[in-house]
């Protein structure tokens, strides 16, 4: 960490140009690495925008929206006349993913789950794209039915790279994915998610307890780990008459 003639700081930043994770979000979590264990102190001035894009060899639009990253976040501040400033030494909103088995947990209510399939099988392409893996690697499919109590609530598949985690039917059984994902050093950190809508088929209002031509809540997503590495890809059908996403927007 060095700073400039005028009193501004040049933080250490690497980055791991050949990673599927955005280099505006490299930037940011290395910079709110750094923050959050005191490298960079609270009150400190950060090299103007221009000049670190220069220096990370990166763009001027990627540098400006990680430095808005943590602006939102609450632990960057621009002021006029003085450029990019130190403000505060924590995270305000939870940097960690969450699943449905922490929502529930969270919310009092008992996840129970079902094992409906699980095989280490190869990636189709599509999941292979997705997770940034050799067509044909091997993931573990699964397939569960998440419980709220007695009541289903969701169908979900999920395709994990064996080279991240060795899952066991059991412990799927017991535990919520991102508990396992975590325990093994791979903490979610950072997700591609997409949330549509559809009308559930007979064979899933079956497995849900809906009406066939319910409707129903799909989720898509491909989540990371710290150093980028890809952990996991989900697809997930929620029953909307007892399930909603639930989003916090600021000004």
């Amino acid at each position: 960490m060095d700073r400039q003639a005028s009193g501004a700081l040049v933080p250490d930043v690497t980055l791991d140009r050949t990673s599927p994770v955005p280099l505006y979000y490299q930037v940011a979590t290395r910079l709110q690495q750094q923050i959050e264990e005191g490298d960079i102190p609270v009150g400190s001035r950060l090299e103007n925008e221009v000049e670190l894009a220069d220096r990370l060899g990166v763009s001027r639009p990627t540098m400006r929206r990680a430095i808005s990253y943590l602006v939102e976040r609450g632990m960057l501040v621009r002021k006029r006349g003085v450029g990019t400033q130190v403000v505060h030494p924590k995270v305000r909103r939870p940097v960690e993913l969450s699943s449905l088995y922490d929502d529930l947990l969270k919310s009092g209510q008992a996840p129970r789950t079902e094992i409906r399939e699980f095989e280490v099988r190869p990636a189709p392409d599509q999941i292979a794209e997705a997770l940034g893996i050799p067509f044909g690697a091997e993931v573990t499919w699964i397939e569960r039915l998440r419980f709220a109590g007695d009541e289903p609530l969701a169908l979900m598949h999920n395709a994990v790279p064996v080279d991240v985690i060795r899952l066991r039917r059991e412990d799927l059984e017991r535990n919520g994915l991102y508990d396992l994902l975590r325990a093994a050093g791979h903490v979610p950190r950072m997700a591609n998610q997409v949330v549509g809508a559809r009308v559930a088929s007979a064979g899933e209002a079956r497995i849900l307890d809906e009406a066939r031509g319910a409707p129903l809540l799909t989720m898509t997503r491909t989540a990371w780990d710290a150093a980028g590495k890809a952990v996991e890809y989900g697809s997930h059908l929620y029953r909307a008459s007892r399930y909603s996403f639930e989003l916090n927007l600021t000004s």
